[in-house]
């Protein structure tokens, strides 16, 4: 396979210089071959994520947490050249990853020995670890992919490789050999669902195999480098009852969302950025009945429903050429004629937004989507801007009558100082006054202190609303005793 050195024998052959069999350059043509290996393991329907790949990356998590120094990554850059001068590229892609990295391990091994480098057992354990990962995997990146409770990773060039732990930015001890090593990998990760990153398309969107959501911009826009963030999925989905678990919400809060869920309430998840809205929304997606047809449009698909009849679209960038781009709105717009029960976007960025209202308003009842903003007031001036932003040209009235008739309610995110995820508000629509809006708070979030530890002390109460907008159609679903119940409860709480 590797020139002389045959797959059975390759432990006879005598120790010397290695031969030379292909010159690869230590770039972007190593990291197509080496993707195949990872994916060919991969069933179509649910991808394992890259944190799951081989048993041989637990180690690298413990070693993940000490600093190397120059000589360590002096020596791996040596042998990471010596290996790719040796091996042939296009035959360790026919076989699995298990079998690739023994492959590659023996071989770096016996690069080790010949050129005598000094090496305490630990860091070669180490070295050998991140060469595998460099060649087949995601290389520095694969330590924290494989820990679930990182929730963000964000690379600011070569050097520079931050983490969010428990809602805290830290600086993570890994770092990527060169520029030209980070952009490697971050062409192997986009080109992994037909994306591609140069300097002709500096910026992507794109996902990891187990939803991880992937943002990529390159130079010449990223002056220092390429810069990647990756927004981490868990491999165990949230409950509700975790989130409540986490203080997220309270049960009664909590009990509310399920029934709103339920009874197919229209519902916009407004919140900031790694606000959690995504996690809340896949929460809400738990009490939608099996039987309904469930239909996503995402920029990247990273919502896991559990539900057997689900149709996941995904926006497609245009080609080099600057066409066959598919929008968003194109995706909305055509799953109208998909016979949905439901819909759901998972994040509302522009025009699109008056086709989904227009869905909710015309039988799609349950329909959900995320968007970004403050507070739920601020929330439907967004909406308002985007429909202006469509160039639809109607009065300012029509516009908000369309929205009161489409919403039921409000869930507001937020990513509080100290670093935790609350549900601040649950709002509902509850018709118009005039030209205006008129909403009400069913459950807020009163922060009342910190403790000693900087961790904000807060409670979730109810406003004094007995009976909201939707309990006809609670009432209609069978859940209105369980809302009375929960209202009251929440009452009694406060």
């Amino acid at each position: 396979m590797f020139g002389k050195r045959g797959i059975s024998g390759r432990r006879d052959e005598p120790k010397g210089d290695l031969p030379k069999v292909s010159a690869v350059a230590d770039g972007a043509p190593a990291a197509a071959p080496a993707t195949q290996p990872r994916s060919a393991e991969a069933a179509p329907a649910s991808p394992p994520p890259p944190a799951a790949a081989s048993s041989p990356r637990e180690p690298a998590r413990a070693a993940a947490s000490h600093e190397h120094n120059e000589n360590y990554y002096d020596i791996k850059s040596q042998i990471f050249s010596a290996l790719i001068d040796t091996i042939d590229l296009s035959q360790l892609a026919q076989l699995d990853s298990q079998t690739a990295r023994e492959e590659i391990r023996d071989i770096v091994n016996d690069i080790i020995a010949i050129k005598n480098f000094v090496m305490s057992i630990s860091e070669q354990e180490q070295l050998l670890e991140d060469i595998c990962n460099d060649v087949l995997g995601f290389g520095p990146l694969e330590p924290l992919l494989a820990r679930d409770d990182i929730s963000d990773i964000m690379v600011n060039g070569p050097k520079r490789v931050y983490i969010e732990v428990g809602g805290k930015v830290q600086e993570a001890n890994i770092r990527f050999r060169d520029s030209q090593h980070l952009l490697t990998v971050c062409q192997r990760i986009v080109s992994q669902v037909g994306r591609r990153v140069d300097e002709s398309s500096p910026i992507c969107d794109a996902r990891l195999p187990d939803g991880s959501r992937v943002n990529v911009i390159v130079p010449p826009l990223a002056i220092d480098g390429a810069a990647l963030t990756i927004r981490k999925f868990k491999k165990d989905r949230l409950t509700l009852d975790q989130l409540v678990q986490l203080g997220s919400i309270s049960p009664e809060g909590a009990e509310l969302l399920r029934i709103i869920g339920r009874v197919r309430c229209n519902v916009v998840i407004s919140g900031g950025t790694g606000s959690g809205k995504t996690t809340l929304l896949n929460c809400l997606t738990n009490y939608i009945d099996r039987e309904e047809r469930i239909i996503t449009c995402e920029d990247a698909a990273e919502l896991q429903l559990q539900q057997p009849h689900v149709v996941r679209l995904e926006t497609r960038p245009p080609n080099l050429e600057g066409e066959g781009e598919i929008t968003m709105r194109d995706l909305v717009r055509n799953c109208l004629r998909m016979r949905p029960d439901r819909i759901i976007v998972g994040e509302v960025r522009g025009p699109e937004v008056f086709d989904l209202l227009q869905a909710m308003n015309t039988g799609h009842d349950g329909s959900m989507g995320t968007i970004h903003a403050n507070n739920p007031r601020e929330c439907l001036s967004r909406i308002e801007s985007m429909v202006a932003m469509g160039g639809f040209s109607l009065p300012q009235k029509t516009v908000r009558e369309i929205i009161n008739g489409s919403i039921d309610v409000i869930i507001q995110a937020a990513r509080l100082r100290d670093g935790s995820r609350r549900i601040t508000h649950i709002t509902e629509v509850v018709g118009m006054e005039g030209d205006v809006i008129i909403t009400q708070d069913l459950v807020v979030y009163d922060i009342r202190g910190e403790d000693a530890n900087g961790r904000l002390i807060g409670k979730h109460i109810s406003t004094g609303i007995a009976r909201p907008a939707f309990w006809e159609r609670a009432r209609y679903y069978g859940e209105d005793a369980r809302l009375a119940a929960a209202f009251e409860a929440m009452e009694r709480n406060s």
